[in-house]
């Protein structure tokens, strides 16, 4: 079993877990502040024997940042406040990067940042990689730490370091369906409810930046840069026209043909880590299937409201020709889509 984040109270853990035994060496104040904040919400992670292995608390600053040297200017800044990740994880790490831009996007937070120890080496790369950048110091009884900042209004060209924002210009937009039964593993089943604050708090393993999806579709045809509608096709419990869901928006970073592996072990080297499928089921594609593609991507934003496929058609103007597998929409059928998931407007930046 991974390990898992879930949503708590402080008031719900126990400061005497040896877990905070470093955040109370390395900070005075900490059992104080602690206390303080018995009612608040704060992530933490569960490793499978149910102990504490992490923990990330949010909150919501607004102004400009004083404390630390030069002054971040003034906006709507969400603080990463506590972060601890014992051990390693690359996904985790990135389950807890979305966790904190899901978060600022729905607080319509203007700018994020994070104080880290210089020697948290991996923790400021991880940060870096998604556009963080050191543009202050904070300097307390407990030494000094880097402040690395990530505005949420100027958005860089590179496509990781602008995550989670989307751009149309020059790019292609399309529709890919998706099994229920594959859709529920890729994406966070919260985007199913009509709850916006529900995909806020969605902790699903699943709930990953990268994803890397198989299928006999000719993936190939989309390109790095191209944003894309998860469509989830119908559970077979009523007609299609209600029953399809558009859910979300992902963003291409690469795509492969079979070809591109040697063999079924580079294969899985490939797929394995961001794949919704298990092993054996990889193995299986690779083994018995005449057409395989891959593509990976970015997973950017669900919408805060379901869209059918009745929807579709009739206000986005989506024709039910060609078939829904993998199809071409134009930038103004994709635009109307990401109106009617309700999602942050300033999600798209051109």
């Amino acid at each position: 079993m991974a390990r898992t984040l879930r949503l708590k109270k402080f008031k719900d853990l126990s400061l005497d877990d040896p877990f905070f035994d470093s955040l109370k060496a390395g900070y005075g104040e900490f059992p104080k502040w602690f206390q303080s904040k018995a009612e608040e919400p704060v992530y933490v992670v569960m490793d499978e024997n149910d102990h504490l292995s992490g923990m990330i608390y949010l909150k919501l600053e607004k102004g400009a940042v004083t404390d630390v040297e030069p002054n971040l200017p003034n906006g709507n800044w969400l603080k990463v406040g506590t972060l601890k990740i014992e051990g390693k994880g690359t996904k985790l790490g990135e389950r807890v990067i979305k966790k904190i831009f899901d978060t600022a996007l729905a607080s319509q937070a203007t700018g994020i940042y994070v104080t880290i120890f210089e020697l948290h080496d991996s923790l400021i790369k991880l940060f870096k990689r998604y556009g963080f950048e050191k543009t202050a110091e904070k300097t307390t009884d407990n030494g000094v730490e880097f402040v690395l900042s990530r505005s949420l209004t100027a958005h860089s060209q590179d496509m990781l370091r602008s995550y989670p924002f989307i751009r149309v210009n020059d790019r292609k937009q399309w529709l890919l369906a998706v099994y229920p039964e594959f859709h529920s593993r890729f994406l966070p089943d919260s985007i199913l409810h009509n709850e916006p604050k529900e995909i806020v708090q969605d902790v699903s393993y699943t709930n990953t930046i990268h994803k890397i999806y198989v299928a006999k579709l000719p993936l190939t045809r989309m390109e790095e840069g191209d944003s894309v509608i998860m469509y989830r096709t119908s559970d077979n419990k009523g007609p299609a026209y209600y029953r399809s869901v558009a859910t979300s928006i992902c963003v291409v970073e690469e795509t492969h043909r079979r070809k591109d592996f040697a063999t079924v072990e580079e294969f899985l080297a490939y797929t394995k880590p961001h794949s919704v499928f298990s092993e054996d089921e990889l193995r299986d594609m690779y083994v018995s299937w005449g057409r395989l593609y891959t593509v990976k991507m970015t997973y950017n934003v669900a919408f805060n409201k379901r869209i059918t496929r009745g929807d579709l058609m009739e206000l986005a103007d989506v024709p039910e020709q060609p078939r829904w597998d993998l199809k071409r929409l134009t930038e103004q059928q994709f635009l109307k889509i990401v109106e009617l998931g309700k999602v942050n407007e300033s999600i798209i930046v051109d």
